[in-house]
């Protein structure tokens, strides 16, 4: 199983995370990611990969 995780001190909000991945990550109230496939499907893994490449801060990780 894949999980993503949220380095929570290493995020800075940029949103792009749920922008790219909203079957996978959205935003809470206060514009911080809060993760909704855990794990991450098998047909999202691809999503998630991205997703995790696109984060500016490297605040994202896929861990087995």
């Amino acid at each position: 199983m894949t999980h993503l995780v949220i380095d929570r001190e290493a995020c800075a909000g940029h949103g792009l995370c749920y922008g790219s991945a909203p079957g996978i990550v959205e935003s809470d109230e206060q514009g911080d990611p809060v993760i909704l496939a855990d794990p991450v499907p098998s047909g999202l893994l691809g999503q998630a990969q991205r997703v995790v490449a696109y984060c500016p801060e490297r605040a994202l990780e896929l861990r087995e």
